[in-house]
Formats: C-alpha cells, structure tokens, sequence
C-alpha cells in the first residue's frame, strides 16, 4: 500500500511539474531573429538572445540574391521580429510579406547596421524610422568608426524601453551623417561629437510598434549590461506587453 501511495505521489509531482513547465514556455515571446547581408560575430550575438529568458527565438538568415526570410510560411505566427539585416534587394512579392507584419501588428526591433538595408526602397526608410544613405544620395558627408567610447543619454526616461537605464558608456560602432524620420520619438541620444544623433527611436507602424537602436555593433556592445537591457525591453515593448 504504501509503495502505491509513493508511486502516486510521484507520479502527482511529475504532472504538476510538466503542466508547469509547459505554462512557462508558452508565456515566452516567439521572436525571429534576421540577419542576412552583413558579416557579425555570431556567437556573441545570438547569445544576447539566447540568454533572455522571456523570449524563444528562431534564427533566420536571407539568401545572398534578396529578403527571402520574408516568404517563410510561419512568418506572421511571431510576436516580434528583429532586424539585424542588410540586405540589397526585397522582391515585390517580399515587399508585400513584410508589410503585413504591420497589418497582423507584428512588432518589429531595428538594429544597428539594419538602418543600412534595402537602400533602393523608400517605404523602408519610412517604416524604421531613418536611413544610412547611399554613396549617390544627396547628402551630408556619412561615415562610420569602430571602438568607440559611445556616452549614452536617456531621452524618454518615463518609457518602457529605457526603464531602469541611467546614462552609460559603451565600447562600439558609431554612425554619423544619417537621416532620421520626422515622425520619430527619441529614446537615446549622445554627447558623443561626431556621432550622428538621436542613438534610438520609437515609431507606430501599422498596428505594430517600431523601436530601432543605432547600437550593437561587436562582442563589447553584446555583452554590455545596459545594451542587453536594452534589447529585452525594446522585445517586450513592441510586442505589446508591459517592462518591469
């Protein structure tokens, strides 16, 4: 009698333990992962996400020719996409799968040298909020420099995004001489002289949210505490749900 009760309070303990876990990882956020066109460190990097405990991630790399991530069947089944791309060229039939996040209300993280990407499509630069320009734009001179000491400002300091941040130095990439839509609500800036400026934005896009941060650009940025903060709530807040 007694090896039954055992058997049954164990076997008790074993469901309790598997409904749990299974309430725990549909709780995450499904986010895909884009990258494509730019070369990264990737180990590193994946890490930044891997490590969150609040999402589950899929990773999705576009052909060398176009945007193909766009055509996957399950694209508009995630919570958030982020853009970590740089693709040249998006096909109609692309253009018309990556709109529809934005009709689903999909939302969407912009990285770093993603502001880079689809440099022949206007809506793009709209959408994200900015734009790196091309050499035959017409514009201020552009550039970049690596190993930077980045001063990081918070502008929204009642957002979701930048919640719990304080200003911080980061060891990255700086981009100067880039556009910055009307429409946008900064986030983080610089005192940085040369770096171009606001650091971060927000926009609506859609029934979808938009954040883009100029940041993170190698293992330093990665792994800096305040980046990753940075990174989640950025998840979080496009996705609709509340940071902490």
């Amino acid at each position: 009698m007694k090896t039954f009760w055992r058997f049954y309070v164990l076997l008790f303990a074993l469901l309790v333990s598997a409904s749990s876990f299974k309430a725990e990882g549909a709780d995450k956020l499904k986010v895909l992962i884009v990258t494509g066109g730019h070369g990264f460190e990737k180990e590193p990097f994946f890490r930044l996400f891997d490590e969150n405990p609040e999402i589950a991630c899929t990773k999705a790399e576009h052909a060398k020719t176009n945007a193909s991530v766009y055509e996957r069947e399950d694209l508009l089944t995630y919570d958030v996409v982020v853009l970590y791309d740089m693709p040249a060229n998006i096909t109609e039939v692309q253009k018309a799968r990556f709109l529809s996040l934005f009709d689903k209300g999909i939302g969407v993280v912009v990285l770093h040298h993603a502001l880079v990407g689809l440099p022949h499509w206007a809506e793009y630069e709209s959408i994200i909020g900015g734009r790196y320009p091309t050499e035959d734009d017409v514009q201020p001179p552009v550039g970049y420099q690596h190993d930077v000491e980045i001063p990081v400002t918070i502008v929204a300091t009642n957002h979701p995004v930048t919640a719990g941040l304080k200003e911080f130095t980061i060891h990255d990439e700086i981009y100067w001489g880039f556009r910055v839509g009307k429409d946008v609500t900064p986030l983080i800036s610089t005192t940085h002289p040369k770096s171009g400026k606001p650091l971060g934005w927000y926009r609506t896009q859609g029934n979808s949210r938009v954040v883009y941060l100029q940041l993170g650009h190698g293992k330093e940025a990665f792994a800096d505490a305040n980046y990753r903060k940075l990174v989640a709530q950025s998840i979080r807040w496009v996705a609709g749900t509340k940071a902490e």
